[in-house]
């Protein structure tokens, strides 16, 4: 198929009901057709059985929905780890919000089988000047890196980053927040030790105690350690 054929497929699957729905959680995303992501996974999991690799190297992103496809192809497409990579970082600059970077990170299960490689290949996107590539960054810690044995590290870089842009900031928090379901203990001590602007501290507190799954007497404690923010 051609990059015409798949747009006029993508057209033809749009939804406008969705895509006002859709459209309200991304302000200033104007080029969204509204079509679904289980939609978008199928055409993605259908083409990388085909040749899949000019879709990437000739980058359509005339829509949303052409940005999230090609998201999902790098994580469903057989390649090396290296290649992996390569595309990877050629994707990475072309990401303009939160959701295609989410639903991007979600997709690279791969993650699970090169856990040290990878997460040598994401720790310099921590330091980026770009947005959505330090929350790729802290989207594949929360995804792939919830364990004793990366905890402090990946605190250690959150830590550092001083990006005071809003979906930064709420990455981070999202993220520790989800460390605190799977590493109470580990991740009690970061809340109470952290280097974490103010906003984002409190952010992450607020997300731990909208949890169901953490008990009234913890959601309690946690609240004290909140800081008050500078008006």
């Amino acid at each position: 198929m051609t990059v015409e054929e798949i747009r006029e497929e993508l057209e033809q699957k749009a939804d406008e009901e969705y895509r006002n729905f859709h459209s309200k959680l991304l302000p200033g995303t104007e080029n969204i057709l509204g079509v679904r992501i289980p939609e978008l996974r199928k055409i993605a999991k259908r083409m990388v059985k085909d040749d899949w690799r000019f879709y990437l190297n000739e980058a359509p992103d005339k829509y949303y929905e052409e940005d999230m496809l090609r998201g999902f192809i790098i994580g469903y497409a057989d390649m090396t780890l290296e290649e992996r990579m390569r595309v990877i970082a050629d994707f990475l600059p072309s990401i303009q919000n939160w959701a295609v970077c989410d639903s991007f990170c979600s997709t690279l299960k791969f993650t699970k089988k090169y856990q040290a490689q990878m997460w040598n290949f994401i720790k310099p996107y921590f330091q980026s000047e770009s947005v959505y590539e330090i929350r790729f960054a802290a989207a594949m810690a929360l995804d792939y890196y919830r364990l004793p044995e990366y905890a402090q590290e990946v605190f250690v870089f959150f830590d550092h980053v001083k990006n005071k842009d809003y979906y930064v900031q709420m990455a981070i928090a999202w993220a520790v927040s989800v460390y605190y379901i799977y590493l109470p203990e580990i991740t009690e001590d970061y809340i109470r030790h952290n280097a974490l602007d103010d906003f984002t501290h409190n952010k992450a507190i607020q997300k731990i105690c909208e949890s169901y799954r953490v008990d009234k007497e913890t959601k309690a404690r946690l609240r004290t350690l909140k800081r008050k923010q500078k008006q």
